[in-house]
């Protein structure tokens, strides 16, 4: 028996209040794994300097954990397909908590890389996927902007986490800072896998082999530009808070341009659903790609924080309408069902992107001398992301799940994946 409690999903209807209650538990989730992983900027610094390591060695750290995520995240939204939701995030509450208050002890960078890494990457692949799937299945009518509300955790948690962080470092030091957010954060993504309940559609059904969901064009496009522009996102969380130190900026206002971003793309999130509505989800997702990449032109500009603030606003922004529109753009191309396995297919993308990248970018910048790569780097990664996705095109076709009713426990056909897919590259609009 799949999920939690099938029998009183079953009692309960799509895009019903408990809908959007799933949607506040997701950005709940959000909040805490992205919140966590992204403050890690905040933490480079006094990690390096403690260590004695360089750019390039300590940005393995946000690299392995990313890696990680992305490639647990297939794993963990297959069990949830399979098995629910609830156990799963569980899990990640666990690896979160037991992961930072083990990165406070460690005394060396590798012993860093293993607990940082494998206890915030598991907590972020149980944390966001799933969560994910479920509010992708528990809506029809208003799937983009309960998707929105969602991943807007992320924007939130970045925005609040990092600037946090900075001041909390400042009084504890980054250890002690470390083992209470690993305790906070542990008992929130805890209450939110108590919470969290499974889709009502196809509550009882097997998912689908992931070599069947993944054959077709239209996921290997998406994989690809997926793959390229992890770099453009990676670069900022990793290195804006010490480029803007190396400008003179202290401690808690360099973190707290992290924070921005969390803050633009909290209006991106929520902006973009019913912006898609009028021009078209995967024109607009093209579109946020674009204006990321772009944004990269004003990082060399920057001579003062407000040129770095307008950078995190026109990034941010961008950055989450396409992290918003991602999940809706996957449901429309293939559908609800095992969107928790296609999301996590997708997402291991991500892997190579934070394996190569940020380090990449960080031994680029200690034999350059000059944040300049940094920014070139991640520009152009977003910019050929783009340009993969110009052939894709929205299917005329809807995926069979896609017409199952209000009634929460009606079946559905089980159709090929490229029943909603299959034209997507030839044209159709």
């Amino acid at each position: 028996m799949r999920g939690n409690s099938p029998a009183s999903a079953h009692r309960r209807t799509l895009d019903s209040a408990y809908a959007w209650l799933m949607a506040i538990v997701a950005f709940l989730s959000c909040f805490v794994v992205f919140g966590v992983a992204y403050s890690f900027g905040t933490f480079f610094k006094p990690m390096a300097a403690e260590f004695g390591a360089s750019r390039a060695n300590t940005s393995i750290i946000f690299s392995l954990t990313a890696a990680i995520y992305s490639v647990l995240g297939l794993i963990a939204g297959r069990l949830t397909d399979r098995f629910g939701p609830r156990r799963v995030i569980l899990v990640g509450a666990f690896a979160l908590g037991v992961g930072l208050i083990a990165t406070s002890s460690a005394q060396r960078l590798t012993v860093a890389y293993l607990t940082y890494g494998l206890g915030v990457g598991v907590g972020a692949a149980c944390g966001y996927v799933p969560m994910l799937a479920v509010v992708g299945g528990w809506f029809r009518r208003r799937r983009k902007a309960a998707m929105g509300v969602a991943v807007s955790g992320i924007g939130a948690g970045t925005l609040a986490v990092a600037p946090l962080a900075a001041a909390m470092i400042h009084r504890f030091g980054w250890r002690e800072s470390y083992a209470l957010i690993g305790v906070a954060g542990a008992l929130i993504l805890a209450l939110c896998g108590m919470l969290a309940t499974a889709s009502p559609i196809r509550a009882n059904a097997a998912p689908r082999p992931i070599a069947h969901l993944a054959r077709s064009p239209e996921f290997a496009i998406l994989y690809f530009s997926a793959l390229l522009v992890s770099v453009t996102i990676y670069v900022p969380f990793v290195y804006l808070p010490d480029f803007a130190q190396s400008r003179g900026i202290s401690d808690v206002p360099a973190a707290a341009l992290v924070g921005f971003i969390g803050a633009a793309s909290m209006a991106g999130r929520l902006s973009f659903g019913p912006i898609a509505d009028r021009i078209g989800i995967l024109k607009l997702y093209k579109m946020s790609l674009l204006v990321m990449a772009l944004s990269y032109a004003i990082w060399p500009l920057a001579r003062s924080y407000a040129t770095l603030t307008l950078f995190t606003i026109v990034m941010g922004v961008a950055y989450g309408g396409m992290v918003s529109l991602s999940p809706t753009v996957v449901a429309e191309l293939f559908g609800v069902e095992d969107l928790g396995t296609m999301l996590g297919a997708l997402y291991t993308s991500s892997a190579l992107s934070a394996l190569v990248g940020p380090p990449l970018v960080g031994l680029a910048i200690d034999h350059g001398g000059s944040y300049l790569w940094a920014a070139l780097i991640a520009g152009s990664a977003g910019l050929i992301a783009f340009l993969v996705l110009i052939p894709l095109q929205s299917p005329i076709a809807v995926s069979p799940i896609e017409q199952v009713g209000q009634g929460a426990g009606e079946s559905a056909s089980r159709g090929p994946i490229k029943s909603a897919g299959e034209s997507a590259i030839r044209g159709q609009s």
